[in-house]
């Protein structure tokens, strides 16, 4: 992985840019244009997925267009809906020359891709992420899936887009919980990889990047998108550093399935548990500890949760991350810095129920 430093330089990047992923490549189109975009998409060709939320907030978008309509909560995101939808693209004669175009956040994104992936075995598609926890994180990767019962993304494809569209104009009807579950990904990168990018957070808030500069806006959703491009290009499928962005995430999925938590919040959650569980294994300062909840505070988001650890455990030992009685569970060795430690169920369940008793 590359220093902090070399990512760094790479902001002053063209509005444009196509990165090259092992499976294909993907166009980013930077502080660009939704409506430009549709100007130059063939209608008899073209078919938008979204929600009723983004489908009456910005009707102008799609009132030209065949459109498909997502549940609204993460119980719709599942094969039942997948078939519907398959249904309503065949009513409306979409073909092999159909593009799906996903406008909206993860949910949207992830039942979008992995509708296009298996359509007629694959049909092209292309994401416009409306929520800063799609653009700096969700809509990046080829990552698509629904989820089956209480096992989130359990089913899905590595399939790359072939265009993301970055319209932060999208961001002004966001609400405030919204932009905090964006910042939990923000700062995972932060702590995962980028020490920089953590102290340059603690020095800031959600206003200044949503209301004061819209410049330090939109670096910091390129400096995102960088990160996790680079490491999705060293392991697309996941078999080595691409589980460090699993941060948080492995007690986060349970946790966000049995209290209906929003994704960001858990993964804030989730953070702060596999920050604990570092500093026994990996002998993580106790003052970082610290830093990370206050910052992850700071940004609106909880640190502490009352977890059944058994309930909890009973999911996590679906995840995709298991081998046989671990699961390689993410850590911090120091800000900046993950490892990928093979952790017991033991450890990690007495980590679940026991974590808020850490001082």
């Amino acid at each position: 992985m590359a220093p902090a430093e070399e990512i760094n330089t790479k902001f002053a990047v063209p509005m444009e840019q196509t990165v090259t992923f092992p499976s294909g490549k993907v166009k980013y189109m930077f502080q660009a244009s939704f409506g430009s975009l549709l100007q130059t998409r063939d209608k008899a060709h073209t078919v938008l997925v979204t929600n009723e939320h983004i489908a009456k907030l910005y009707p102008h978008f799609f009132k030209e267009y065949k459109t498909l309509i997502v549940p609204p909560v993460e119980s719709g995101k599942d094969l039942n809906t997948i078939g519907r939808l398959t249904r309503e693209l065949l009513d409306m004669e979409a073909t092999r020359q159909t593009t799906l175009i996903g406008v909206g956040g993860g949910m949207v994104t992830d039942i979008t891709g992995f509708l296009a992936s298996v359509y007629m075995r694959g049909v092209s598609f292309g994401f416009v992420p409306t929520t800063l926890l799609g653009m700096v994180d969700a809509a990046i990767g080829g990552k698509n899936g629904v989820n089956a019962g209480m096992n989130k993304n359990i089913i899905g494809t590595i399939t790359q887009p072939e265009f993301i569209l970055f319209d932060t104009h999208f961001l002004d009807t966001l609400p405030d919980d919204e932009w905090s579950n964006g910042f939990a990904e923000i700062i995972k990168y932060a702590c995962i990889f980028d020490a920089p990018l953590f102290d340059e957070l603690g020095k800031h808030s959600i206003s200044y990047y949503k209301d004061e500069d819209d410049a330090a806006l939109a670096d910091l959703i390129e400096r995102c998108v960088a990160w996790k491009n680079k490491t999705v290009i060293e392991d697309e499928r996941e078999s080595g550093i691409r589980k460090l962005l699993n941060f948080g995430h492995t007690a986060a999925h349970a946790i966000e399935q049995l209290y209906e938590l929003p994704h960001g919040k858990a993964v804030g959650i989730g953070m702060v548990i596999a920050a604990i569980i570092s500093r026994q294994v990996t002998g993580l300062d106790k003052t970082f500890v610290a830093d990370l909840k206050r910052l992850l505070s700071q940004y609106h988001l909880p640190v502490r949760l009352n977890i059944d650890g058994k309930k909890a455990m009973q999911l996590l030992k679906m995840d995709k991350k298991r081998v046989n009685d671990t699961i390689d569970y993410i850590l911090l060795e120091k800000k900046g810095q993950a490892v990928v430690r093979a952790l017991p169920f033991d450890m990690i369940e007495n980590a679940l129920t026991n974590y808020e008793s850490d001082h």
